[in-house]
């Protein structure tokens, strides 16, 4: 445990406004500040930075709590990690925890030195006349790569062996716990020793942005299967949030960025002098690492293979991509399969104007639609109509609508009143469909039906708002914790009736009652990033009353009292009497 001094020392030199903007865009709304989320993908900004808080909560999705909370959101570590990145932001020494554990009982620090040692292993093994000679002639020679770029992505070779990794690891003085952990080794069912997962393999290191080598990628020299093998998810990997190449694009990616397929793809496009070149991890492209564009670019251009699933993948890409807010743009490369092969038979100066001259993704999605359909035929004619004018239905913006629909219609061959008929028609049907279902949505936010953090909230809807009143004004409030505390207002545990609301009153009590008296910053030892988001919302929404006085909160404990010893035998018109001060100035904003 780091001492609360500390923490309390890491949170005052952090201002969460500073921390924040070195992530997002923040844009001042008087004494507070604004941006896109980035936790969800958004074009309005819902997120909002509280100073005088010292928090942040986004109406959008959820998301909120303290530097310390956003850290830990942000970067996918532990309340503790969260801790060190912010005490090393600061210059702050935290003294070291040699029990601290990940889930899986191996220290996230602990793979990283692991890792470390494979790809120096891996480096040698490549380098090796003997072990590394097929693997160095398929990079050297069959992919030309020079030398200068094969070491500076740290490439390597994993031996046609099944203990080679392992028994260099453990005489290192790596565990085997520590083995599988890494995702480096797998135990035998039938034998129960341990074998490498990587053999036979060039190793491409995969480094977060803090230079950690955090997993591996493996092609394998042979024709078996699979082609390609990734790390699975590790206490130091999250592969959907995670860039190939991010470390070094980052610093090149400015005005725009290319989102390439595999390694390979990368390497070549880098070694050709684009720099700001990056690529998904094996799989299709998250929401989560759309996001991460959003905060190193403003433009993506999507560089897939020519085949139908790099085009399909492309579509999924542009959509996740366009969500966050990013320009899209998706290039067309004649003659070639992927960057790399354009590069090798045309240049990288001709790639340099293919990028210049890359799509939008509106031109791409229509130039797909087109290809699907023979529009010289009427009925491919009209299916062809009616998708491209779906498409052109989800555009918000009035004029960049307007300027599709005139597309289409001369694409097409048809009055241009045609194609904007049926584009409001559609759009009218699907902001009809949207309406009802935000309707449902909201009626089932009213029961707090499907309410993951406080399940007991569908069954107490009554108590559940009086519990949210009180401890909000708990948190809110220094008077209210140390009369709870000392007696001066009875109300114990006992009193509330969801578990959640409990959890949350006890951990009040307990902070107010320590040393160091209450700190939002110690909340985040006890509770998920949900449940932190959900303390936030409450407290939020408290503020924006303009009663929180005494007499609200005593109403507040003697109806949730009321609905503990009487609960489901409480008639609705005597529990409406007994709550309604606590939530009469629910409606005085």
């Amino acid at each position: 445990m780091i001492p609360r001094e500390i923490i309390d020392e890491i949170v005052f030199r952090n201002d969460i406004e500073t921390v924040i903007g070195s992530y997002v865009t923040l844009k001042r709304a008087g004494s507070n500040y604004q941006a896109p989320c980035p936790f969800h993908s958004e074009r309005t900004p819902s997120f909002t930075v509280f100073p005088a808080t010292k928090s942040f909560y986004c109406f959008g999705c959820g998301a909120g709590g303290d530097v310390i909370t956003f850290v830990m959101r942000s970067e996918n570590v532990e309340y503790v990690d969260a801790l060190k990145i912010l005490a090393d932001r600061a210059g702050i020494s935290i003294p070291d925890d040699k029990d601290e554990r990940a889930e899986s009982g191996v220290p996230r620090k602990r793979l990283y030195e692991l890792n470390l040692a494979a790809a120096k292993f891996f480096r040698e093994c490549l380098f090796d006349p003997k072990q590394g000679a097929e693997a160095m002639e398929y990079l050297h020679g069959q992919r030309q790569l020079d030398m200068a770029t094969i070491k500076h992505f740290g490439l390597g070779y994993s031996p046609d062996s099944f203990w080679a990794l392992t028994n260099k690891m453990t005489s290192l003085g790596f565990t085997e716990e520590e083995l599988i952990a890494g995702f480096l080794c797998k135990r035998s069912q039938k034998s129960g020793k341990l074998f490498d997962l990587y053999r036979n393999r060039v190793i491409f290191p995969i480094i977060d942005t803090s230079g950690n080598i955090v997993a591996f990628g493996g092609r394998v020299m042979d024709n078996s299967d699979p082609k390609y093998l990734n790390s699975s998810d590790t206490p130091a990997f999250k592969k959907s949030r995670h860039l190939f190449a991010l470390n070094y694009a980052r610093k090149h990616c400015a005005e725009r960025m290319i989102l390439c397929e595999g390694y390979m793809d990368v390497i070549a496009l880098h070694a050709a002098g684009f720099e700001n070149a990056v690529a998904t991890l094996g799989t299709a492209i998250t929401s989560e690492q759309a996001r991460i564009f959003a905060k190193y670019t403003k433009k993506v251009i999507i560089c897939y293979d020519s085949d139908k699933a790099g085009q399909n993948a492309a579509s999924k890409a542009m959509r996740l991509l366009g969500e966050v807010g990013l320009d899209v743009r998706v290039i067309k490369l004649n003659g070639a399969k992927d960057p790399d092969e354009y590069i090798k038979k045309f240049g990288a100066d001709s790639f340099g104007r293919c990028l210049d001259d890359s799509k939008t993704g509106f031109e791409f999605r229509m130039d797909k639609i087109l290809g699907e359909h023979d529009i010289s035929i009427a009925d491919e004619k009209i299916k062809a109509s009616f998708e491209i004018c779906s498409m052109i239905a989800d555009v918000s913006n009035n004029v960049e609508r307007d300027i599709y629909v005139q597309h289409a219609a001369s694409v097409l061959e048809v009055p241009v009143d045609s194609v904007r008929n049926d584009v409001g028609r559609i759009r009218n049907k699907k902001l009809s469909e949207y309406k009802k279902k935000q309707s449902k949505d909201a009626l089932l936010s009213i029961k707090n039906i499907g309410d993951r953090v406080n399940t007991d909230s569908a069954k107490f809807v009554a108590a559940n708002d009086c519990e949210e009143s009180i401890l909000a004004m708990m948190m809110i409030f220094d008077e209210y914790r140390h009369g709870v505390v000392t007696g001066g207002i009875e109300l114990t545990a006992d009193d509330f009736v969801t578990a959640f609301g409990r959890k949350v009153f006890e951990t009040l009590c307990e902070l107010e009652n320590s040393p160091g008296g209450y700190s939002r910053a110690m909340l985040g030892q006890r509770f998920s990033l949900e449940e932190i988001g959900r303390l936030e919302k409450i407290e939020v929404e408290r503020r924006q009353l303009t009663r929180n006085d005494r007499e609200v909160f005593d109403s507040c404990v003697k109806a949730l009292k009321a609905q503990k010893a009487f609960g489901a035998d409480v008639k609705g018109q005597d529990l409406l009497a007994m709550i309604r001060q606590s939530r009469a100035d629910k409606q005085t904003k």
